[in-house]
């Protein structure tokens, strides 16, 4: 798959970049601004844009990807952040992205989303879609979870990475993730930082 990646941190767009490479994309351009990444899509016309949400200045990522779905429909945007409020993925859903990722993927799970992008397939992550205004979780929700879904939320809430709640808990990363899915599933929401801030604001 043709690439241009867009990201205010060079080093790190280049190093994402470079892993693609070796999982057989090909990266025509890695830019630092929107302006520069939107450049690039008119000069390459690459089969698709990773393009980071948030930057220092300049356009924001969204701004950019409306402009590109907009000029350059042929092109799909796939937005990389390190964090999805509501807010910003329904955002993202009205500018028409192809998907929207979270940065702590690992380089084959974004590897993988380009591919069930490249086949028209929906992608994992955030789901584009914006929250209905009004919409309560109630503290039913966090009592509903097993004895091992709670202690799976409660490491999230504290930040613990997939692996150091595989460690903390003596389990595999797949089964953690399979706990962190029913867990999302169940809170009704779609991140870790959205289910951190969920048993917080009830308390639980």
């Amino acid at each position: 798959m043709r690439l241009v990646l867009c990201d205010h941190h060079e080093i790190l767009a280049e190093a994402l970049g470079a892993a693609l490479e070796a999982r057989g994309h090909e990266v025509l351009a890695v830019t630092t601004t929107p302006t520069a990444g939107v450049a690039a899509v008119a000069a390459h016309r690459p089969d698709v844009c990773l393009l980071d949400v948030r930057f220092p200045e300049d356009l924001c990522g969204l701004d950019a990807a409306r402009a590109i779905r907009q000029q350059y429909p042929q092109t799909k945007v796939l937005m990389l952040s390190a964090a999805a409020d509501p807010q910003t993925v329904g955002e993202a859903a009205e500018a028409g992205v192809a998907g929207y990722v979270l940065t702590d993927q690992s380089v084959s799970e974004i590897s993988q989303t380009l591919e069930m992008i490249a086949v028209g397939k929906a992608v994992s992550g955030p789901r584009l879609e914006p929250r209905p205004s009004g919409h309560r979780r109630s503290k039913g929700a966090v009592d509903a979870l097993t004895p091992r879904e709670k202690e799976v939320l409660a490491l999230m809430v504290a930040g613990e990475s997939t692996v150091q709640i595989a460690q903390a808990m003596s389990v595999t990363t797949g089964t953690v993730r399979i706990h962190v899915g029913n867990v999302l599933a169940k809170l009704g929401v779609h991140s870790r930082l959205q289910a951190a801030a969920c048993v917080r604001q009830l308390g639980a």
